[in-house]
């Protein structure tokens, strides 16, 4: 039986240039067709492993190494659909992407693979553990309004399960041993044994990475001396931000890669991403190595359509995000232009040791002339792998870079001043209680990257959304814009709905010149008589069998 898209059954494996279907389950497929492609040698699956691979590492990689942008179907989207508050990112599909680069290393012996295994363990696996280990994410967004918190369990609890296989295998990847060669591939204190063709090799490493580019390894030679040692130097140490066109620095460095041999500086030439050092070993060598770590400003391609006009930070391997413990809930109003300071500090007493960004941004206002005014503020970013664990707060990975990409905070109205209440508040999916006045209104009924008030699992019924008035207003126009999940969830446009307003303890309709409109992508405008009021209430019916939201609610 044929499930298709779903689970990559839709053509032969040899055949496919696509990724496409659930993220997990193809992760693993391709695992798969590694090995064969390994073992037995088949020019097809090494062909069809790379096309896949081009695909998934040119236009379906977050930033941060995470993969599968749907939550419908926890699947891959489009090339360059990568929405950041909406991105799925399943923790099993990052572990799934790890462990295919590293069969794509052993397969070819190039560093891009590592680079990419590296980025996914330092960012986009990390996120899904906790600091103390026992709570867990499923998505791993790149942006958030709050809400978004660890669990303990899940229903289907294949993440924490997953996690705790990963993290043991983590050692395993950091050596690898081929053709009379020791490969360093990831940067991690500690010692290990090379097992080569006529002899081995200790390695033991001390350096403080990822916080410090400073590694010295220590070689201890068994059976035959003579061998070749390569170290990587990460992509991102060589102005490669990714292995594809993908994201890329801002700006060159001029700061580069240095490796020393028992204090002897060597030439910095590359193979496959590798500086390979090919001599008589000694008990006691040392080899030295400074990998630089500037702060870099990162841009996606210009395709990527949710992250036009934006910036992201890193250094290092780790990237790095805002988040509302440092910064306070608003960051689409905050421009962070090329020009802006930024230092690194290393913070023992945060989040268990972290190196954090400190830096300069300019807060963006709409003033009562409709002029937008700019004020420098401080800002600080965390490590991504560390958000969600001082509160679930908001946080962004990518910051406006260019005027067109800010929204300057605007002018407070009515709604926004106002206190929000409801009927009823579910704690399932994108649903925030604040959502309704929060100035912003949506590209579309089902816009996943704008937070919404919804009443799901109750169908049927009628609900009510409230705004108490921050004082006593004349009021006399409501504009809804509803939510509608069609396709995907159980949320329709409602069957009707009014407004009611407040006259003391009584709450009264309002007389309406015209209809109450249930349009889908749009605003649904209602005038009435002017009424003096403290509050207003909009009152909905859902239709039989279904749920509804609304994503926002002026009034004037």
């Amino acid at each position: 039986k044929l499930y298709g898209l779903y689970c990559q059954d839709h053509l032969p494996v040899t055949h496919q240039s696509r990724a496409v279907g659930h993220a997990v389950r193809a992760g693993y497929l391709y695992c798969g067709m590694a090995d064969v492609a390994a073992l037995v040698g088949d020019a097809a699956y090494v062909a069809a492993i790379d096309r896949l691979w081009d695909d998934v590492i040119t236009g379906k990689t977050y930033l941060t190494g995470g993969i599968g942008a749907r939550h419908g179907g926890e699947a891959f989207g489009e090339s360059y659909e990568l929405p950041n508050k909406s991105a799925y990112n399943e923790t099993c599909a990052a572990i799934a992407n790890a462990m295919w680069n590293h069969r794509l290393f052993l397969l070819h012996g190039h560093a891009r693979y590592i680079d990419v295994l590296e980025r996914i363990i330092y960012n986009g696996f990390l996120s899904g553990i906790a600091l103390e280990g026992n709570r867990f994410f499923y998505p791993n967004p790149l942006a958030s309004d709050g809400g978004y918190e660890r669990s303990p369990w899940f229903g289907c609890a294949c993440c924490p399960v997953n996690i705790v296989r990963f993290v043991p295998s983590i050692p395993g990847y950091v050596f690898a041993a081929g053709d009379g060669t020791a490969y360093v591939n990831l940067y991690i204190g500690g010692a290990g044994t090379v097992r080569l063709a006529r002899g081995s090799v200790r390695l033991e490493q001390k350096t403080r990475y990822p916080w410090d580019g400073r590694v010295a390894i220590r070689v201890e030679p068994h059976g035959d001396r003579e061998f070749a040692i390569a170290l990587r130097i990460p992509g991102w140490a060589r102005d490669e931000a990714v292995p594809s066109g993908l994201y890329r620095f801002v700006n060159p460095s001029d700061q580069k890669a240095v490796v020393w041999l028992n204090g002897e500086r060597q030439p910095l030439r590359l193979e496959d991403g590798y500086v390979v050092l090919h001599r008589r070993w000694v008990d006691g060598d040392v080899i030295e190595l400074e990998l630089p770590m500037p702060i870099r400003r990162v841009l996606a391609h210009p395709s990527v359509q949710a992250d036009l006009g934006r910036v992201a930070l890193q250094r290092g391997p780790m990237v790095y995000c805002f988040e509302e413990a440092d910064n306070g809930s608003k960051f689409d109003h905050l421009l962070l232009g090329d020009d802006a300071p930024f230092k690194a500090e290393h913070r023992a007493e945060v989040l268990g040791g972290v190196t954090v960004l400190v830096g300069t941004a300019a807060a963006c206002a709409t003033q009562e002339d409709g002029a937008v005014g700019k004020e420098a503020r401080t800002i600080t970013a965390i490590p991504y792998y560390a958000w969600a664990h001082r509160g679930a707060g908001a946080m962004r990975v990518w910051l406006p870079r260019t005027q067109g990409a800010v929204r300057p905070l605007p002018v407070p109205t009515i709604a926004s001043k106002s206190k929000v209440n409801t009927s009823f508040l579910s704690d399932v999916g994108n649903n925030r209680l604040t959502g309704v006045k929060d100035q912003i209104v949506p590209r579309s009924s089902n816009d996943k990257e704008v937070v919404h008030l919804h009443w799901w699992p109750h169908k049927g019924t009628t609900e009510w959304v409230q705004y108490d008035f921050a004082e006593p207003a004349t009021v006399r126009r409501g504009k809804v814009y509803w939510f509608d999940d069609t396709g995907e969830g159980e949320c329709r446009v409602p069957a009707s709905w009014r407004l009611l307003y407040r006259d003391g303890d009584a709450w009264k309709s309002v007389q309406v010149q015209g209809s109450y409109g249930v349009a889908k992508d749009t605003l649904n405008e209602v005038v009435f008589e002017p009424v003096r009021t403290d509050g207003l209430r909009m009152e909905v019916t859902c239709r039989e069998g279904f749920s509804t939201g609304v994503k926002e609610w002026i009034v004037e």
